[in-house]
């Protein structure tokens, strides 16, 4: 994006206009956009809801949402009368078919002002519950057949199973062409996370390295140091496991776990993701004992405050056997990957904010050194770092100052914000100038959010039918629970902890 080429004319119709999401999201994003000049000159932003708002009031709201949780908090500059004059708001209920007369009415009223036909994007920020709905009855209008300009954005979860997942897509793909439909997720819009094509293929340093030959085993952590936030409802149904490792984790590990792409064309990418997925060797129901742990938090302290357990928050079960904490170990059956064990896991109020991916990789011959060279011995290291820093780090030997041949291993780093002076893009940022423009790249296809149910499936099933007898089985403040470590220990590992510096 060198040149800064706008996208062209667009109209963005977000449903679920005067929701939280928006309002902490989607509007800061697109504001920092125009700040940046990078949203088209000629566009138009209609939130949709069934609060009343005039759009006075509802700009109002949403600069509230931007001077709160913008990146560039306190930087308006006057520029929020420019991009408030393009956002509108529609009152309309998504259930009634008729009035979706007024989205077809605004996109005539902008074609005959720009003199152009625009591009036209629906993004659904609305409960997954109302996404067929809502997507249905706009298949039925003229302009959705437009397979050109016309696209749908739909959030996560995508599906709660592979059968519903199925469903989804086959409601969708009925009534949207596939290069139409836009379901994101927006890890995969940080910019460590795109850092990783970079790191691996755009380096000869790095990519003869990264293989079976080399590395010893793959470690990815997200980590949440917050419990529920309200969210009591939502995560009863869905468990860390759904929440968390089906979609951002997975796509993290293809990301580190491709083959490298002939193009950087988008279905060229994601092809290169499916084959991951599709390489996973499948956990039997009898294996999942030996390759998946679960934990559910207990009440306890953390960071100096009192905080009650799971079975405790607002809107869960006092028996609920829901998973706050998950870890798996994952092996990709083809040639680069073969036996080299990938441990993912993902929690809630660990110890700390963070999601690293660690490349542990085999240790050197020790037999050219003295005994006492090696005594602080450790293995190279690569680590990518997307929050709560962005950054990337190599651990290497390097002698210690002195009249002795003593090593001690130390860190070379590449960090975001001092190599760049200003906060990275946000995620939502980058996805949205994507979706504007049509590329497809950092979205998933159906068939790769088919093919990551089909991975966790069997531990799904296998937990829905096995209760566990210890929940709850992790302190808050902690790193999860036991079962956790003793995954990683029989194969002689130890989980990657890292302190967080608070840059």
């Amino acid at each position: 994006m060198q040149d800064n080429k706008r996208p062209p004319a667009s109209i963005l119709f977000i449903f679920g206009g005067s929701g939280d999401l928006n309002y902490r999201k989607l509007t800061p994003a697109l504001y920092n956009l125009f700040l940046d000049d990078w949203m088209p000159e000629q566009f138009a932003i209609a939130g949709i809801g069934r609060s009343p708002y005039t759009d006075e009031a509802y700009r109002q709201h949403l600069l509230d949402g931007v001077t709160k949780f913008s990146r560039r908090k306190g930087k308006l500059n006057g520029h929020w009368t420019d991009f408030s004059q393009h956002v509108n708001y529609l009152q309309m209920d998504g259930d009634d078919a008729e009035a979706y007369s007024l989205i077809t009415d605004l996109v005539k009223a902008k074609e005959a002002e720009w003199g152009v036909h625009p591009n036209v994007v629906f993004y659904l920020a609305v409960a997954p519950q109302l996404v067929p709905s809502i997507a249905s009855k706009l298949g039925g209008l003229n302009i959705c057949s437009d397979t050109s300009s016309t696209r749908i954005v739909v959030e996560k979860p995508f599906g709660h199973d592979l059968k519903s997942a199925h469903e989804l897509n086959a409601l969708l793909t009925g009534m949207f062409a596939e290069e139409q439909i836009f379901r994101i997720d927006h890890y995969l819009g940080k910019e460590t996370v795109q850092n990783i094509l970079a790191l691996r293929f755009a380096n000869a340093l790095f990519e003869p390295v990264w293989n079976r030959n080399y590395i010893d085993h793959i470690q990815i952590t997200a980590a949440e140091s917050v419990g529920l936030e309200g969210r009591g409802g939502y995560f009863e149904h869905a468990g860390a496991l759904r929440d968390m490792v089906q979609n951002h984790i997975l796509q993290i590990l293809c990301m580190v776990a491709m083959e490298a792409p002939v193009s950087f064309d988008a279905n060229e990418i994601r092809n290169k993701k499916v084959d991951v997925l599709n390489a996973i060797r499948r956990i039997s129901h009898e294996q999942v004992h030996d390759f998946a742990v679960r934990g559910q938090y207990s009440s306890g302290w953390k960071k100096g405050e009192k905080v009650v357990g799971y079975r405790e928050e607002t809107g869960v079960s006092p028996q609920s056997n829901i998973d706050t904490f998950a870890a798996a170990k994952f092996y990709i059956d083809n040639w680069r990957w073969q036996g080299v064990p990938f441990y993912v896991r993902t929690g809630k109020y660990l110890n700390q904010k963070a999601t690293h991916i660690t490349l542990q990789f085999k240790p050197a011959p020790h037999y050219a050194f003295p005994n006492e060279s090696a005594e602080s011995w450790r293995s190279n290291r690569l680590t990518i770092s997307i929050q709560p820093n962005m950054d990337i780090s190599i651990r290497f030997q390097a002698k210690r100052p002195g009249q002795t041949m003593t090593l001690d291993p130390v860190d070379m780093k590449f960090n975001y914000e001092e190599a760049e002076g200003e906060h990275a893009p946000e995620a939502y940022e980058t996805l949205l100038l994507d979706v504007m423009e049509g590329d497809a790249t950092l979205f998933m296809r159906a068939d790769q959010v088919e093919a990551a149910w089909k991975v966790i499936m069997p531990i799904l099933e296998t937990w829905e039918n096995r209760k566990p007898q210890d929940f709850p089985n992790y302190a808050p403040d902690s790193w999860g629970p036991d079962g956790s470590d003793a995954l990683l220990a029989r194969d002689g590992h130890t989980w990657i902890n890292y302190i967080n510096t608070g840059r």
